[in-house]
């Protein structure tokens, strides 16, 4: 019973931290494997939380009016077919070397946060439509390999790319975000399905916490707006670097 009490709370906090920003899987696939799950089957698991919760929050955000429809299927779609790819190599391929890599990504989506100048109101003008609409099936095909591999951290990089290349505000970029990883992931969970590497009764119970995490946060930023979401993602940046440098072991 106390298993269950904390994968509910660690649940909601990483619900609450990917859909502001990402990164939430650093927390709950070392408590997976800490509950005794191997690395590929917390892999999976981990997944069942992700897909019930970016569903949570994609409806948080609909109820308040945010929704970027049929944009976020196009990517969505171009995503699902890497993520089938990324999922099938996360099955036989541990993902622990990438995490130096991916520490130095962070720390440069940290400084591009920072430093990149903000975008005057006539450069908001949303971009979605032709070759901005190819470029990102091309560039989301390649994240939803990473997502379906292992997912961790890369919600900081679709939020930036839909914020810089597509110029859709942040919260917009948080809703497309939402949308557009509840459809690969379902397609990566899929392949973990199917390779019998997802453990049902601690998944389900992680997605009670990750769905409310994901419903409270998601109409909480749209009410916080842009200014908080990007000091959000600042500090969970910094956080997830740190922690991929130093603790990735």
């Amino acid at each position: 019973m106390v298993d269950l009490i904390l994968l509910i709370i660690v649940g909601f906090v990483a619900g609450v931290i990917n859909t502001l920003a990402g990164g939430g899987s650093l927390l709950t696939l070392p408590v997976l494997i800490f509950m005794g799950l191997p690395p590929n089957i917390a892999n999976g698991t981990n997944r069942v939380g992700i897909v019930i919760q970016m569903m949570a929050g994609t409806a948080g955000f609909k109820s308040k009016g945010i929704t970027t429809f049929p944009f976020s299927i196009y990517m969505g779609i171009s995503a699902l077919i890497g993520s089938i790819i990324g999922a099938q190599i996360a099955i036989d391929i541990k993902g622990e070397t990438f995490n130096k890599i991916l520490s130095f990504v962070m720390m440069a989506v940290v400084l591009l946060i920072v430093f990149k100048p903000k975008l005057k109101a006539k450069e908001l003008l949303e971009r979605t439509t032709g070759k901005h609409l190819w470029i990102g099936c091309v560039a989301f095909f390649f994240f939803g390999i990473y997502g379906g591999f292992i997912n961790a951290g890369l919600g900081f990089i679709l939020i930036l790319f839909l914020h810089f290349f597509n110029h859709l505000s942040l919260v917009k970029s948080n809703a497309t975000k939402a949308v557009i990883i509840t459809i690969y992931m379902s397609g990566a969970l899929l392949v973990f399905i199917l390779n019998d590497a997802v453990n049902w009764k601690m998944g389900l119970t992680m997605a009670i916490g990750t769905s409310l995490g994901g419903w409270f946060s998601s109409r909480f930023s749209v009410k916080k707006g842009d200014g908080f979401i990007k000091i959000f993602l600042i500090v969970m940046v910094s956080i997830m670097a740190v922690k991929l440098w130093f603790f990735s072991n």
